[in-house]
């Protein structure tokens, strides 16, 4: 081999081992819950220092466990009765009107 294909072998194995610094935070942060933010940070400012160190903070931070959701239980509270404040009468719950007078509750 002449001394030009050398220095283009070693120019492209350099360039593939600078592209894989570049995306380390990438590679780093696949696994995260916001791997794609990290990707896209990583991507449009990783060429700025400042903008690769936080995509690679980002990526090393440990995820944070999610905020559970409202859950609602098996059992259902029950269903209490109606007071009229009219007749004085309870009624059957889930109604709208009192069944003795007819009064809205």
């Amino acid at each position: 081999m002449d001394n030009v294909t050398l220095i283009r072998i070693f120019a492209g194995i350099l360039f593939l081992c600078m592209i894989y610094v570049y995306f380390l935070p990438s590679i780093i942060g696949r696994k995260k819950r916001d791997s794609l933010a990290i990707f896209a940070l990583n991507l449009l400012a990783g060429w700025s220092l400042v903008g690769w160190i936080i995509a690679l903070v980002w990526a090393l931070k440990e995820d944070q466990a999610p905020v559970a959701a409202f859950q609602p239980t098996i059992m259902a509270q029950p269903l209490q009765a109606l007071f009229c404040s009219s007749c004085g009468k309870y009624s059957q719950p889930g109604g709208k009107f009192c069944p003795s007078c007819g009064q809205p509750f």
